[in-house]
């Protein structure tokens, strides 16, 4: 990576960044808590035949799809505070983008999944409209797993934090921060 001129003091950067990664992690915990919820609303199906967006399962699942995009929109905020951070053109960081737009596409098919239980009544999880689901929650699983990473790459880099001391695994920090990491080979 590029040595860029230090636009704000190291430690308050060092600050910065520390508060979005426990920001992240809180995050990472109510998206962990939503494959709880999952497993409960599955179970209910089983023994309801048929419940709505009022049902106490889908309370909990449904406010998830709510706060996390809601979530990541004040982590990508916050970031504005970082320059290293920002993505490409001064923009958002890619990673945060792709986040975002996954859990909003889930937030979408919050009204989506009522429409089609409202046509077909079956509650198998397996009919289209949860497939939106599924989808949305891996692509800002990936995006949010992006940035985590650039966030402790950059850690690495401040010398706030150390890689493994495993010589492989320092190789890979070595190779991931100078943007060598894929462009060989792995044996």
């Amino acid at each position: 990576m590029a040595q860029m001129p230090a636009l704000i003091p190291k430690e308050v950067e060092i600050q910065r960044l520390k508060k979005i990664y426990i920001f992240c992690i809180v995050l990472g915990s109510i998206a962990a808590s939503v494959e709880v919820d999952n497993f409960v609303d599955g179970s209910l199906h089983q023994t309801t035949i048929r419940d709505s967006a009022f049902t106490p399962a889908h309370w909990w699942l449904y406010s998830h799809f709510v706060a996390l995009p809601l979530g990541w929109g004040m982590v990508a905020m916050y970031c504005r505070r970082i320059p290293v951070l920002r993505g490409p053109g001064n923009s958002l960081n890619t990673g945060l983008k792709i986040t975002i737009l996954g859990y909003l596409a889930t937030m979408f098919t919050i009204g989506v999944n009522e429409l089609w239980h409202f046509w077909f009544v079956e509650e198998i999880f397996a009919v289209p409209n949860h497939w939106m689901f599924n989808m949305g929650v891996v692509v800002a699983f990936m995006g949010a797993l992006a940035f985590v990473v650039r966030v402790y790459a950059r850690l690495v880099e401040l010398g706030a934090e150390t890689p493994a001391r495993n010589p492989y695994v320092a190789e890979m920090y070595k190779l991931a921060l100078e943007g060598k990491l894929y462009s060989r080979s792995i044996p």
